[in-house]
């Protein structure tokens, strides 16, 4: 089969490709000595952003991979069109109250970005007024975002927070929402974090050190020249960030200091604007907690005592850690997530046999969990800014159930759907999901969501699409992608791992899969691939891998450690170059990393650890999968010399036929194409490189509604 796949790769992809090479960059040598370690680093000029062969280069190399991809275009637009016509294009979200109106968001056909609105409450059928169209904002620009859009407590102004080139530094507009017309001053290079004081005059805003790190709190009175503002907080520590918020009573600015593995919070009185900042609890290492809002009291998760945390509650005026009064002990088996404050009700969102939860308790000790019945899903809040409300919202979604919007009673548990995603076409009675546990070489047992069609034969020749993420302890979530349909229907089997380094089964699971234990995420993930294998649901031959940034660095990994196992390669903004960009505190996020993977230039065992799984590293003579990078020029996170680099040495070290594409965008950042329609686009050609890497054939149906768009289209 291998012989055969390489013969058709030859004949088809590779035929295009033998008429053009590569873009091949200049070695010029560079060395860093670390720990009595040399290492050579040819590439290590792709750094130079202004340097004009550097633009070069990566103009070079997407002409290549656009040239490589030539031969898709019919593929790449009839998936484009499918996904396309699942989609309702003039769509409303649900509307919630706050305060005075009920705010919603809409889309309409043929423009790519959303429509702020509100109407007055509670008639919902009176006159619409926008808010915010970030259609007209956006001026053309494909990677137009909006960072929030956050409403004074009196409904009269909005905080508009925008980025419009991915490099995720905000400018922060107010609109007085009672004349509609914007006030004259602005925020610019912000971080987008804000929160307004009860006044509706007074907002707290941070701002970006030059790590792209938010670090400094400042308070801002509407009307006033920005320069003037007062500094509230200053984060000195560069291993923390800065994050601020009202509570959702109304009563208090809350501000978090956090690393990775260590927070502290200060409080504000939000009525007076000018008020004392007051601490809860001083930092110490290790210790995470996080705080919420609930009448005379906060109620506290923390992990002191609890790896899994427990709650707490602290008087306000005294609301240290020698005050606090256990709420819910901790549990080794059940992750506390989060908390969400109501003046009557309190919801508990926990993890429990790697799958989320949703607790809803009166302030009496009763409880009641919302139900579930599919094996692998996705569960969470939705908006619910009002205190006093009497009912909660939530989402619910699974690979096969379109992302539902649910409103429960607290008191009863009646539960209300309010919307379902509409998915034009789409027949989920056709699809299974499945969970399985897969044995790791240590032992453990890892939650592996498999999704596929019905009629699916395991015979070992279903091509298949095993993902993955697992760092910084986010957990999986396996919810529904209209675009994924297309896989799907094409007779994919489609996985998402839940290895270590998310939070699936618990702290304990992050701890494992972090620092000097990462290694853990790696074989996590090549055991589900090896399961898929084992039990027919594919074959190395039919299996590709997908996975972004931090998953970008798991895609790099298992790609160095087992060749052999994957034939397509997807990693989209990948972390790959860890060790050069751990020794470098001067670029965005390093200092603050440090508690995830370590810091190699302090402490050698883990300078070795890393350079013993770093992609760029590792990258050795091997017949390598197919494989695309992407990358935006833009990108804070994930620089673009990450996978530019990897890109070569892996062009020098492959010994195979498969080819290595790296697509970049001049104009993104790391969330890709904001623009509704070129994020369409995206997909379709990822999608598409998948499938022809795999050498999936378009089935018979498809053909025909394909020439069928074409001649409604003529």
């Amino acid at each position: 089969m291998r012989v055969f796949g390489i013969i058709v790769t030859l004949g088809f992809a590779q035929l295009a490709l033998a008429q053009f090479t590569p873009p091949k960059a200049d070695k010029l040598p560079h060395q860093t000595t670390v720990h009595g370690v040399v290492l050579q680093d040819d590439y290590f000029w792709l750094r130079e952003r202004d340097n004009p062969k550097v633009m070069t280069l990566l103009r070079a190399e997407r002409a290549y991979c656009d040239q490589s991809m030539a031969h898709t275009a019919d593929r790449q637009q009839t998936l484009y069109d499918e996904m396309l016509e699942r989609i309702e294009q003039t769509d409303m979200s649900v509307p919630y109250r706050e305060g005075s109106f009920t705010y919603y968001n809409r889309t309409e056909e043929g423009k790519p970005y959303k429509i702020y609105c509100r109407k007055p409450y509670p008639d919902g059928t009176g006159k619409e007024q926008v808010i915010f169209d970030a259609n007209e904002a956006a001026a053309g620009s494909r990677n137009f975002r909006v960072g929030t859009i956050d409403i004074s407590p009196d409904g009269q102004v909005a905080a508009i927070a925008t980025d419009k080139d991915g490099e995720e530094k905000y400018t922060v507009a107010f609109r007085d929402l009672r004349g509609d017309h914007d006030l004259p001053e602005k925020l610019e290079g912000v971080s987008g974090d804000v929160a307004w004081a009860a006044d509706g005059r007074t907002i707290f805003y941070t701002t970006l050190d030059e790590a792209h790190r938010p670090y400094k709190l400042f308070r801002h009175a509407l009307m006033t020249d920005p320069a003037g503002d007062a500094l509230v907080y200053h984060e000195k520590d560069e291993a923390f960030s800065l994050g601020v918020e009202l509570s959702r009573s109304q009563k208090f600015i809350l501000i978090e200091s956090s690393s990775k593995d260590t927070s502290e919070w200060r409080f504000m009185n939000a009525r007076l604007a000018n008020n004392r900042v007051t601490i809860i609890e001083p930092r110490h290492k290790g210790h995470e907690y996080s705080v919420d809002h609930h009448e005379n009291r906060f109620l506290i998760l923390t992990n002191d005592g609890a790896p899994n945390f427990r709650l707490v509650e602290a008087p306000l005026d005294q609301p240290g850690m020698d005050t606090w009064r256990e709420l819910l002990p901790g549990r080794s088996d059940v992750l506390l997530e989060s908390i969400e404050a109501f003046k009557n009700h309190l919801v508990v969102v926990y993890r429990q046999g790697g799958l989320p939860h949703v607790s809803i308790r009166n302030f009496a000790g009763l409880s009641q969990d919302i139900p579930t019945t599919e094996p692998s899903y996705a569960i969470a809040p939705e908006i619910n800014p009002e205190y006093g409300a009497k009912h909660f919202r939530y989402t619910y979604s699974s690979p096969i159930t379109p992302t539902s919007v649910h409103e429960i009673d607290m008191d009863s548990g009646e539960a209300t759907l309010l919307k379902q995603q509409p998915v034009i076409g789409y027949d989920p009675s056709l699809y299974a999901v499945e969970l399985a546990q897969i044995k790791a070489p240590d032992g453990q047992l890892v939650p592996l969501t498999i999704t596929h069609r019905k009629d699916l034969v395991r015979n070992g020749n279903a091509p298949a699409l095993l993902t993955g993420y697992s760092a910084y302890g986010f957990s999986a979530r396996p919810a529904f992608s209209s675009a994924d349909v297309s896989l799907l229907d094409r007779g994919f089997v489609l996985a998402e791992a839940h290895s270590r380094g998310g939070s699936d089964n618990g702290r304990t699971w992050y701890d494992d899969g972090k620092l000097m234990r990462k290694k853990n995420t790696f074989t996590d993930f090549i055991a589900c691939a090896e399961f898929l294998v084992a039990n027919q649901y594919t074959s190395p031959e039919h299996l590709a891998i997908r996975g972004g940034s931090a998953g970008g660095l798991l895609m790099g990994a298992v790609t160095t450690m087992r060749p052999d196992l994957f034939e397509v390669v997807v990693a989209e903004v990948p972390f790959v170059d860890v060790i050069n960009t751990m020794l470098d505190p001067t670029l965005p996020l390093t200092i603050t990393e440090y508690d995830e993977w370590g810091n190699p230039g302090a402490d050698q065992a883990a300078f070795e650890y890393i350079r013993s799984y770093s992609p760029y590293d590792n990258t050795r003579p091997a017949k390598y999968p197919s494989i695309l990078l992407t990358s935006g020029l833009n990108d804070p996170r994930v620089s673009y010399w990450e996978p530019a680099k990897w890109a070569q040495r892996l062009r020098e070290n492959n010994t195979g036929a498969n080819e290595v594409l790296f697509k970049v965008e001049l104009d993104a950042g790391h969330g890709g194409m904001a623009d509704r329609y070129a994020a369409l686009h995206e997909e379709a050609f990822v999608q598409a490189f998948i499938l022809d890497r795999l050498r999936v054939p378009e089935p018979e149906p498809l053909d025909k509604k394909a020439q069928e768009r074409k001649k409604r289209k003529k």
